[in-house]
């Protein structure tokens, strides 16, 4: 037992939840995946932002131009000195170097300048007190001061008075007692802090002493990499034995802000203060400074040639006021780093955009309860993956998850582009992703393993369904069984032998389908294409009658050409349908070239002997009546006969399809339309009825429509009787349940007045696409159509007219007296209630006491007889391709009742 339920909890969904949980947080502790990925969208959402770069920060760059003009680099200090005092002439507010300036520059003549200039000096003077070679000496000094460029540097960094150095930390954790104390000018930059919110270091590179002294300060140039090699992070405090050194941008801020370094306030594990600039940092001092978006593919900052603004073509008065950043960006020279929104930044460029960022207060804070909630976050991800996903359908948790993933992230976006606020949520969005893949995954291959399972399984049930149909002769429900089976060597000997029953009993195109279905699998199985040819050449042809080889077959002729058989005087072409007593086939006269359609029935099949008699005098007698019908709305009768044992009956081929596609609710014909076609169907009726013709199974089906001429044919007049009141079998019941009326439910005697009940129905039905009755039984059903009054048409289709409601309540009541009474009321009723004018609204359905006045009684009925026993019908067919359903013979009822309970027993084809 507890083995099984073990098995089982490998299975469930909430197991597999958990391992994926695990194998994420394995993954996310274990590699930088996730972080990498957290730190690509941390670059793409801060810098997709509106803040604009300060205009008082300027670069001036040592780049290639400046080094194919000036000279390879280093260049001699004096340059840079000569810079110096153009920026300073200038006014610009702070003058920030990026060059380290650890060794001195000392030119190879210099040390013999100095010894001739010692020589010189060390001569006795003459009686009048000078010198001896006293101008050489003073060219001497003069050269002497020339090659000297430190000094020439020097000088100018103390005339200047606001140019900032670069110094340089090893950093790490110190063990003991520095190598060396600060020099008193770094001290200068300095601020006392042993509370360890600053960066620790154990060794420093300073400035040269002389360029020290003179410069106005002395910062770090140190900058941490994260571990995909991008700055994102800058050190405001590197500590050298309890002496924070402020980095260049800081220094750069508070001096061009008059400021001095004792006016920096901090707040350990919290903030850095620079007057009223409060900087948002870590515990460490750092802050995430903003890395401004580039600008029509050019850096934030505009970057200026060095060499034009020393030789005057960019003018320096351009610097006047500014923090100005001096800096290499030439190809080999210096250290560049990729940034958010930036391949590569140059140190320079880097001070310009933390500068910036200072300046502004435009840096990005990360709280301390981000990583409290992002793990919150992460664990109300884990309850979902593992209590909530597994109750969900695949639909309704890939919605889930997609609302909760691009909300997670939505939200980090939105918090850094407009807020500046950085909550770390890719971990919980990619644990949410992970997650549901896996737990789709294991649900599709567990389905997928089950559903191999059961399709094989399937497989052979259907194929040993089939042959068991097949060998009950239900060849058409056999086929469809084996399609359902992947086709092997087995499969295709059951198809054979199917198609070899299909060609027995002259099926020759379902026989054709078999063998093309074979193909598909194996074009040279056996002779398959011997077959398959002669079921091609056979099955647009028929064979008639009983036997194949009587004289109206088709015969198969040299080269499998095949001669076309003849019914009378009509050539058969093929076969359109087949009936519960008879088969319909597409005939042409070949004298006029008429097209028909010819309803066949094999009398000797169904009867023998005076039952014969019976049945092939009441086919005769039912084509002469459907023959004198002759109106444009019926379907017109040409010729009956009878040939070869077969009985048939030629009559008009129509075109279009019946109503029954125009009663379903996404194909509903327009009102106008609908009452237009019920008319003409009224007043087809009203002629058949003056001519003692009563159709008894008017519904859609039975009612032809051409849409494009508007057409109207009443087709199916094979259960039509001669109406004759003496001659009628009492209980002899002819119709399709849903569409027959109360007293031919009940087996009375019917009259014309049946059939328009049946063409109310039938109207009820194409205005709102549902019956007026409907039962889960033969007798549920004709216990509402005997006693239960319809409901209004309005209930289901409110915008219909209060008069067209009247109209089809009237035509639907129980007693035949208060109907309509002939089809020109029903049909004058109609056009009146679409406000036809010249006629009169018919009463409401609500007041069944007063209907439409009938012109006349009922018409006295016929005196041919009403023979009983037949339940074939006549059907009107269409042309190829314009009507794809299959003829229907077997959905009209006949029962033999002589009261409705009588009939409960009997299963005939009615709509539920």
């Amino acid at each position: 037992m507890k083995l099984g339920k073990s098995t089982r909890l490998w299975r469930t969904d909430g197991f597999v939840a958990v391992v994926a949980i695990v194998a994420m947080l394995v993954l996310h502790l274990s590699t930088d995946a996730i972080g990498t990925i957290e730190r690509r969208f941390y670059d793409y959402a801060s810098t997709s932002t509106a803040r604009q770069p300060s205009g008082q920060i300027a670069v001036i760059a040592i780049d290639d131009q400046s080094i194919a003009n000036i000279g390879r680099w280093p260049w001699s200090r004096d340059v840079l000195a000569r810079m110096i005092d153009t920026l300073a002439q200038a006014k610009a507010k702070t003058i920030v170097l990026t060059t380290f300036f650890f060794e001195p520059q000392v030119d190879r003549g210099l040390r013999y300048i100095q010894t001739m200039k010692g020589i010189l000096a060390a001569q006795p003077p003459a009686e009048d007190g000078t010198l001896p070679n006293q101008p050489l000496l003073d060219l001497i000094r003069e050269a002497e001061t020339a090659l000297d460029t430190d000094a020439q540097l020097a000088q100018s960094l103390a005339q200047a008075g606001n140019v900032l150095l670069p110094s340089l930390f090893d950093l790490g954790e110190p063990r003991g007692n520095p190598d060396t104390e600060l020099p008193a000018f770094a001290q200068r930059s300095a601020i006392e802090e042993f509370e360890g919110f600053s960066i620790p270091a154990v060794r420093a590179q300073e400035p040269l002493a002389a360029l020290g002294e003179a410069a106005a300060g002395v910062g770090h140039l140190n900058q941490l990499q994260d571990m995909d090699g991008a700055l994102r992070r800058e050190v405001l405090l590197v500590n050298y034995y309890g002496k924070a050194i402020p980095s260049m941008a800081l220094l750069a801020a508070l001096h061009s802000l008059n400021l001095k370094v004792s006016d920096v306030k901090l707040h350990p594990g919290e903030a850095v203060q620079i007057g009223k600039l409060r900087i948002t940092t870590d515990g460490a001092a750092m802050m995430l400074p903003q890395f401004y978006p580039m600008q029509a593919g050019r850096g934030a900052f505009p970057v200026d040639s060095f060499f034009d603004v020393l030789n005057g073509k960019i003018p320096a008065s351009k610097y006047a006021g500014k923090i100005v950043v001096i800096g290499a960006t030439a190809a080999g020279v210096g250290t560049q780093f990729a940034a958010p929104g930036s391949p590569a930044l140059s140190p320079a460029e880097t001070i310009a955009h933390v500068g910036s960022s200072i300046l502004q207060e435009h840096f990005i804070v990360q709280p301390g309860w981000a990583v409290g909630t992002t793990w919150l976050i992460g664990l109300l991800v884990c309850a979902y993956l593992v209590a909530l996903l597994p109750k969900m359908s695949a639909g309704m948790s890939a919605g889930v998850t997609s609302v909760l993933f691009a909300g997670m992230l939505g939200s980090e976006f939105v918090l850094l582009s407009a807020s500046a606020l950085w909550l770390d949520l890719v971990f919980p969005a990619a644990l949410l992703l992970w997650g549901h893949l896996a737990l789709t995954t294991k649900r599709f291959l567990v389905t997928e393993a089950g559903k191999l399972k059961s399709d094989e399984e399937s497989a052979e049930t259907n194929r040993m369904m089939g042959l068991a149909l097949q060998g009950q002769g239900q060849l058409d429900m056999a086929f469809d069984r084996f399609r359902r089976v992947p086709v092997s060597e087995e499969l295709m000997g059951n198809l054979y032998n199917l198609a070899l029953d299909f060609e027995r009993k002259r099926q020759f195109n379902k026989a054709q389908a078999v063998y093309e279905h074979m193909a598909g699998f194996d074009a040279g199985y056996k002779d398959l294409q011997t077959k398959l040819n002669r079921a091609k050449n056979l099955s647009e042809t028929v064979m008639l009658g009983g036997g194949g080889s009587h004289p109206g077959g088709a015969l198969l002729l040299d080269g499998g050409a095949v001669e076309k058989p003849m019914l009378g005087r009509y050539q058969v072409e093929k076969e359109l349908g087949k009936g519960a007593m008879g088969i319909v086939y597409l005939g042409r006269d070949p004298k006029i070239g008429r097209v028909v359609a010819i309803k066949t029935m094999a009398l000797g099949d169904e009867f023998e002997g005076s039952e014969l008699v019976d049945a092939r005098e009441r086919f005769f007698r039912e084509a002469e009546t459907a023959g004198r019908l002759q109106h444009q709305n019926i379907v017109t009768i040409f010729d009956a006969g009878e040939e070869h044992d077969l009985a048939y009956i030629a009559m008009e081929f129509l075109k279009g399809k019946d109503l029954t596609g125009y009663c379903k609710p996404d194909n509903l014909l327009p009102v106008s339309t609908v009452v237009s076609i019920v008319s003409r169907v009224a007043q087809a009726l009203a002629y058949a009825h003056r001519a003692h013709v009563v159709h008894r199974d008017i519904k859609p089906a039975n009612i032809m429509y051409e849409l494009d001429s508007d057409t109207v044919k009443v087709t199916d007049f094979g259960i039509a009787r001669i109406t004759d009141s003496s001659k009628t079998k009492t209980g002899l019941v002819l119709g399709t349940p849903s569409f027959m009326s109360p007293e031919q439910l009940s087996g009375k005697k019917v009259d014309g007045r049946s059939d328009l009940y049946s063409l109310g129905v039938m109207l009820y039905q194409m205005l709102t696409a549902v019956l007026p009755f409907r039962g889960e039984s033969m007798s549920e059903l004709m216990y509402k159509i005997a006693n239960e009054e319809a409901s209004d048409v309005r209930t289901i289709r409110p915008e219909l007219s209060a008069e067209l409601a009247a109209v089809v309540a009237c035509s639907m009541r129980k007693d035949p007296n208060t109907r309509y009474q002939d089809g020109d009321a029903f049909a004058q009723a109609l056009q009146a209630a679409m406000g036809a004018p010249g006629t009169t609204t018919p009463s409401s359905p609500s007041t069944p006491a007063a209907p439409p006045t009938p012109p006349a009684p009922p018409p006295p009925q016929s005196a041919h007889p009403t023979p009983a026993g037949s339940n074939e019908k006549t059907s009107a067919f269409t042309a190829p391709g314009q009507h794809d359903t299959q003829p229907d013979f077997a959905n009209t009822s006949t029962m033999q009742a002589s009261t409705p309970d009588a009939a409960k027993g009997v299963q005939p084809d009615f709509e539920l």
